[in-house]
């Protein structure tokens, strides 16, 4: 029997340290919420609240057309 999801709580990064604004030059924090194909991870593997997730997008998105991220690694 395949399980996708873990029973355990993930709690959120940003809410633990008190980050309301999530920085889009910072792409070393930005970088652990990409996969290895420099796509975006979902929140219920982060661990991240919907909140930051939405702000976390917004960063990565901006850092990627400044040209600080890539939009896909080869």
């Amino acid at each position: 029997m395949k399980k996708t999801f873990s029973n355990v709580k993930k709690h959120c990064y940003f809410c633990k340290k008190k980050i309301d604004d999530i920085d889009y030059k910072d792409t070393n924090l930005l970088g652990r919420y990409i996969t290895a194909w420099a796509k975006m991870k979902a929140g219920h593997d982060t661990g991240v609240c919907s909140r930051h997730q939405r702000r976390l997008a917004e960063a990565i998105k901006r850092a990627r057309y400044m040209a600080l991220m890539p939009y896909v690694k080869r």
